[in-house]
């Protein structure tokens, strides 16, 4: 079921060893994704998975992951890296990347691991991921968390995820790319130090023997986004938010996100009036998930979700 990473300059990477991972084959193409569990599956109480965003990998939830299973050991927190993102392998040159690809990837994943019902912790993508699954495999989850995530995306956030990517590519030197990713670190961060900064650019980039930034995803998932622009009016999916109705479901919004809008969040809040939600004052996405609040929050709807016994009893 899992196999141990093979040593490459991926996983050199400084950022990673405080995150092991081993790999579970996922999917028709039995493609290899990284996965990283702490504490142990197959417990009465269903694990936390967490999926990152477009771009993004595991280590976004590094400090969550640490700070949460400090305050609630009895709980399990896996995260894994979509196709083409971090240490999981990327797709052939004759396959697109897709939600739907990803969600088929991580239902394989999370059945590899072992789990039976999981409570889904999706940032941006990832929670575009986890709607996904609510659909095509509700067995799966007891209750989802949605991060800068709904049935509308922004195409702010999108524009400025490829233009920023694309303008430290294309910079000639280690110095001017990491001022560059600092600049743009710092503006869904303010006021964090540079060494914190540095820090968060790791998430998204390591550097080669001569300084420069590789980003730690495939970089055909950023030629994918060539065809949005600013003003575009995407489509709402509603009717994928709606698959969330059988479960509980916790909203929460960055106050600086750019790729959930306010009014969006407030109508899914509309929604689901029964749903809990936070918003994060004063930063950006992802979403640190690093403050006692927003722990607190995450660990008491955590908490509010019965066993499957309890919930089998229920029912009769």
């Amino acid at each position: 079921m899992f196999s141990f990473l093979r040593r490459n300059k991926m996983q050199e990477h400084p950022a990673f060893p405080a995150m092991p991972a081993t790999m579970v084959t996922a999917g028709p193409a039995r493609l290899q994704l990284a996965v990283h569990m702490s504490g142990r599956t197959g417990g009465a109480l269903p694990p936390l998975i967490c999926i990152g965003g477009y771009t993004r990998n595991m280590l976004d939830f590094a400090d969550f992951i640490r700070n949460f299973r400090a305050q609630y050991p009895e709980r399990s927190v896996a995260t894994l890296d979509l196709p083409g993102r971090g240490r999981s392998a990327h797709l052939s040159a004759k396959s697109g990347y897709s939600s739907l690809h990803d969600a088929g990837a991580a239902i394989s994943a999370i059945t590899a691991m072992g789990i039976g019902r999981c409570i889904l912790v999706g940032q941006g993508h990832g929670g575009q991921v986890a709607m996904l699954i609510a659909r095509a495999q509700p067995s799966l989850l007891a209750g989802v968390v949605l991060i800068d995530a709904g049935p509308v995306t922004d195409p702010r956030g999108i524009v400025r995820v490829r233009s920023n990517v694309k303008h430290i590519a294309a910079l000639k030197s280690g110095s001017a790319m990491q001022d560059a990713a600092r600049k743009t670190v710092a503006a869904d961060y303010p006021g964090e130090s540079e060494a914190r900064l540095d820090a968060l650019i790791a998430r998204q980039y390591r550097q080669d023997g001569h300084g420069r930034l590789v980003p730690l995803f495939d970089t055909r998932l950023i030629a994918q986004l060539e065809q949005f622009d600013f003003d575009d009016v995407l489509e709402p999916q509603w009717p994928l938010f709606d698959a969330l109705s059988p479960f509980p479901l916790m909203l929460v919004r960055t106050q600086l996100s750019d790729q959930l809008r306010r009014e969006t969040f407030e109508e899914m809040a509309r929604r689901r009036s029964d749903a809990a939600r936070i918003t994060i004052s004063g930063t950006g996405s992802p979403a640190l998930l690093d403050e006692p609040e927003e722990l607190r929050a995450i660990g008491e709807f955590c908490a509010s979700i019965g066993t499957p016994q309890a919930a089998e009893e229920e029912v009769a």
